[in-house]
């Protein structure tokens, strides 16, 4: 039997509906009171949002990750964005190179060789 949890009593408790979430809603006919005994937490679990990170860096695209695990494009981008922004700061490269080695290369950098007939 369901309980309200602000004046602890057993009965009277009717369903008022649901959440947003889809978890039960009731009311206390006592202290008129609505409450939900089992929230549902909002968003997706961690473990999709990992999926999705997971398909971006093999090299999906936004849309398809969006499609494959049933949740909006916009949520995929947003989730790897955050991910993005939880990773450390790359350090600068050390010193560049002492000595470099380069080919040579002839160009012809002038006029062209033919005119323009009009």
């Amino acid at each position: 039997m369901i309980q309200c949890p602000h004046c602890s009593s057993p009965e009277r408790q009717t369903k008022s509906g649901h959440t947003r979430t889809g978890s039960q809603r009731y009311r206390c006919k006592e202290c008129q009171r609505i409450y939900t005994p089992e929230p549902k937490p909002l968003g997706y679990p961690e473990e999709t949002r990992r999926e999705a990170v997971r398909l971006y860096l093999e090299g999906t695209n936004f849309r398809r990750i969006g499609r494959v695990l049933g949740v909006n494009h916009q949520s995929v981008v947003n989730w790897v964005n955050a991910y993005h922004a939880g990773l450390p700061a790359a350090e600068p490269p050390v010193a560049g190179p002492e000595t470099l080695e380069m080919d040579e290369l002839f160009t012809f950098v002038g006029s062209k060789k033919r005119r323009r007939t009009s």
